[in-house]
């Protein structure tokens, strides 16, 4: 019988993969803000955050009808490239959008396409790997790169200009971004074929449904808890940090806000390199439970340092900890966890959590609490990165107390003997 494994893994056509699904994420989403503000198009706060909610809605609606085609119906790499398709020109479209309606449906268009392409090219990726625990990390590095490569060139090139060239020479982030999905969306029929999976006789046809049912295990359970918090703390950061640096108290110019934060991606990509080897030494309890600490050690220097500018910016490579050791590990987790036939399904419900849900309550906890916090236009910032460091530190307790995964999915070492599950 012919197997759907090749003999070698494509690690190269999958690390290449990932690399043009994160540059189409990083062309826009740095830039895209001040362009859509008083110098650009002029939207409104709530046009803004409209804008801006877009891919929680796609992470939601992926769940019911996106991943569970990819399940299902299709096969991952045609799902892949007829997705990046219709989200490129969508995107593309958005270069020549002036008003809010126009600009927010094709913003909408692009999320409900592209996001749940962040789960189907992981399952992907996992389908194909010989080592998912060994591999992973490195192609998944090549995300961050991707990210890099197109976000880091287009805030420099732009920073030196102002006013309506500003402006015009914005949009093109619409067009990084759209080509790259288009030439994704060629690449994608390339990839190694991932065939859709049948439901189990008894199972029922909606692979989302089972996925979820899943979490009726306690380690699951809490696993899933744990994500959604430690979500929340992830993207609270991506809230607050930009004024944070650039306050009196910190005292990081505008035009290195940017720069810094990014420290923490260079980070990343030597922490997934690494992510492996740590995986086989740690287990995934202590990997992900490091990952979360990462944040408590971070938001802790922001909170009680904030006048040591150079420890504040060194400390931002726990980034790569952060992401590295929680996220990534969380997507192989998932899919040693769950059956092959629901894996985008459950990757989705889980990136419901990191890419929606958990977003939408950063937004709506620690905006309003930064703003309770300033008085006289001054932050209290102790204040305020108590709050997530104090969740950081829950979130890890709950996991070092309650998450306990059975010795089945104890994490292979580098020789493919078993470790125990910790």
């Amino acid at each position: 019988m012919k197997t759907n494994t090749p003999t070698a893994a494509p690690t190269f056509r999958l690390w290449l993969m990932m690399v043009l699904e994160f540059a189409i994420w990083g062309a826009w989403l740095p830039l895209i803000w001040g362009y859509m503000g008083k110098d650009g198009l002029a939207f409104t706060d709530t046009q803004i955050a409209w804008v801006g909610s877009a891919f929680a809605i796609a992470s939601i609606v992926g769940i019911f009808f996106s991943s569970q085609f990819a399940d299902r119906t299709f096969a991952a790499e045609k799902f892949m490239a007829a997705s990046h398709l219709v989200g490129g020109l969508s995107i593309l479209g958005m270069y020549w959008a002036k008003d809010f309606p126009t600009f927010f449906g094709l913003m909408l268009v692009h999320s409900l396409f592209y996001v749940p392409t962040i789960s189907v090219s992981n399952s992907i990726a996992f389908t194909h790997m010989k080592n998912a625990q060994k591999e992973f990390g490195v192609v998944r590095m090549g995300g961050t790169i991707g990210w890099i490569l197109a976000a880091w060139p287009l805030y420099f090139i732009l920073q030196g200009k102002s006013g309506a060239e500003a402006v015009t020479a914005s949009r093109s982030i619409f067009l990084v971004s759209g080509i790259t999905s288009l030439v994704l969306a060629a690449f994608s029929l390339t990839l190694p074929h991932t065939p859709p999976k049948p439901a189990a006789p008894g199972d029922g046809g909606f692979a989302w449904l089972k996925a979820a049912r899943h979490l009726a295990r306690p380690y699951l359970l809490v696993l899933f808890l744990v994500t959604f918090v430690d979500a929340v703390i992830h993207n609270g950061y991506f809230v607050m940090a930009g004024d944070f640096l650039g306050s009196q108290t910190v005292g990081i110019k505008p035009e290195w806000i940017m720069p810094v934060m990014s420290i923490g991606q260079v980070a990343e990509i030597i922490t997934m390199a690494a992510l492996g080897t740590v995986l086989a030494r740690l287990g995934w309890k202590t990997t992900m439970i490091l990952g979360i600490l990462g944040h408590a050690a971070r938001y802790a220097v922001f909170a009680f340092m904030p006048e040591n500018q150079s420890l504040i910016i060194a400390v931002q490579v726990l980034h790569g900890i952060c992401y590295a050791f929680f996220f990534a590990t969380l997507y192989i987790f998932i899919d040693a966890a769950f059956p092959k036939d629901v894996r985008s399904s459950a990757q989705s419900l889980f990136n419901l959590l990191v890419l929606g849900l958990g977003d939408l309550v950063a937004k709506w906890l620690f905006i309003p609490l930064r703003s309770q916090l300033t008085v006289d236009g001054v932050t209290d910032y102790r204040q305020l990165f108590v709050v997530p460091m104090f969740l950081a530190l829950a979130a890890a307790a709950i996991l070092l107390i309650a998450f306990w995964p059975p010795r089945s999915l104890a994490v292979a070492s580098n020789d493919s003997d078993e470790l125990p599950a910790r």
